[in-house]
């Protein structure tokens, strides 16, 4: 292995933003907190060019700045622009042909500066790193992306194969934070690559200085934020994000219509077992209540009816079987009593009167509720801005990009707590579509 692997491994913090004057603030925080480099991501340098990294040249002229242009063509002429703009190591993909990281290679052997290889997306990445190191780049990114993350890949696996076969200095990036850096290191890794882990915590400082300590003891720092959520997990992640966080997750989707929460409060969460029936027969219903799993959600389908098929002694009898929710496309009765019952209830209509238990329906199919559909398995979220529903398949993936949108809100709430406003901190006007 090569020496560097031996010396103390380098925090690279990401700067992966869309907005230079935010950059600027968490990149100084950052560097407060501990980190070695810098790297203006790629969202970033699309957002602003090459100005970007100039500003952070000027602004941080003693840091290692990483320009992340992800080049996969015109690798001389990519390399030299962010070489002159004051970048000290750009990094190319790896996918990209050998010709171009040939030419990038002079390119930043002409300009006194290091090119790093990203793995990402490369098919047969030891075959790749073969290849890397006969023209002889500097480092090597293995490199997990956001979008892999949400669906459960991590670095670590494919740095403990890739580490047993190359000398060249490793850096690693996909979600990385405090509990997971040491293992980073202690697999081989000679930069650790952080991000949203720095960039979305609400005090970028304390976060940073968290990370570098965890990398400099090699010891794992417990953290309940920036974290990827498993499939045996998603109650609980499901549990720490609002419906609106779940919608946004989803571009705007999922959201249930005219369904509203019996009282404030509540934040229910669990797998649907869905009811079909009709106007006033509350039989399926009933029996979907014995039916039902601990933890599970009765979504119902009145087929437009506003007879009552649910009262007081259903809502009862669901919360001592110990389900989590109810959500009917209906009518409610008992209202009074039923919110006695504190128990999580989602519904369209209320009237007095009830029908007969006539049988009609079944209990299991895919059924419409509130203009969403819903199936049996699929999660169930509640809380006083309405229900969302999440299909079972990709229900870990939205899990983890709720989380995100979470993260990345309390990052801006408190940039406006420090005397921004919501307008400054996003720059509303700069974004807006343009149109004719």
């Amino acid at each position: 292995m090569l020496i560097s692997r031996l010396m103390k491994t380098t925090l690279q913090v990401a700067l992966d933003l869309l907005n230079e004057h935010r950059a600027l603030k968490i990149a100084k925080d950052s560097i407060e907190g501990g980190a070695d480099w810098l790297e203006a991501g790629t969202p970033l340098i699309k957002s602003e060019g090459m100005d970007v990294i100039r500003k952070l040249k000027e602004s941080f002229p003693d840091k290692i700045l990483v320009a992340d242009m992800k080049t996969m063509d015109t690798g001389a002429f990519e390399t030299e622009m962010a070489a002159k703009a004051g970048a000290d190591v750009v990094c190319i993909l790896a996918a990209a042909d050998n010709s171009t990281i040939i030419d990038a290679m002079k390119s930043a052997r002409k300009y006194g500066i290091k090119i790093m290889a990203d793995l990402i997306g490369v098919k047969d990445k030891l075959k790749k790193v073969k290849e890397l190191e006969k023209i002889g780049v500097d480092y090597l990114c293995i490199h997990i992306g956001i979008d892999e993350q949400m669906i459960g890949k991590k670095p670590i696996e494919l740095l403990t194969s890739i580490v047993k076969n190359t000398d060249i200095p490793l850096a690693v990036a996909g979600g990385i934070n405090s509990e997971t850096a040491a293992g980073i290191v202690n697999a081989g890794a000679s930069i650790v690559i952080v991000g949203g882990a720095i960039t979305k915590a609400k005090d970028v400082k304390k976060a940073t200085e968290q990370i570098k300590k965890a990398i400099d003891e090699k010891k794992s720092i417990k953290t309940e934020l920036f974290k990827k959520y498993d499939k045996t997990e998603l109650k609980e992640a499901f549990s720490l994000v609002s419906t609106p966080n779940i919608s946004d997750a989803m571009h705007k989707q999922g959201a249930m219509q005219k369904i509203r929460p019996i009282k404030l409060g509540f934040h229910m969460v669990g797998k649907a077992l869905t009811v079909r029936t009709i106007d006033g027969d509350w039989a399926k219903p009933i029996e979907a209540i014995d039916k039902a799993e601990i933890g599970e959600v009765i979504v119902i389908d009145v087929n437009g009816g506003k007879t009552a098929i649910w009262g007081e002694l259903a809502t009862l009898s669901a919360k001592l079987k110990g389900l989590s929710g109810v959500v009917i496309d209906g009518a409610i009765r008992d209202f009074d009593d039923i919110v006695k019952i504190n128990f999580p209830i989602f519904y369209r209509h209320i009237a007095p009167n009830a029908g007969e238990p006539k049988g009609f329906g079944e209990i299991g199919a895919e059924i419409v509720c509130g203009n969403q559909t819903v199936k049996t398995g699929d999660w169930v979220i509640g809380d006083d801005s309405g229900v969302v529903i999440v299909p079972k398949e990709i229900a870990q993936e939205i899990a983890n990009r709720a989380l995100d949108v979470k993260e990345h809100e309390n990052r801006i709430r408190e940039e406006i707590k420090s005397g921004s406003s919501l307008g400054a901190v996003v720059k509303v006007r700069k974004w807006e579509k343009k149109v004719g």
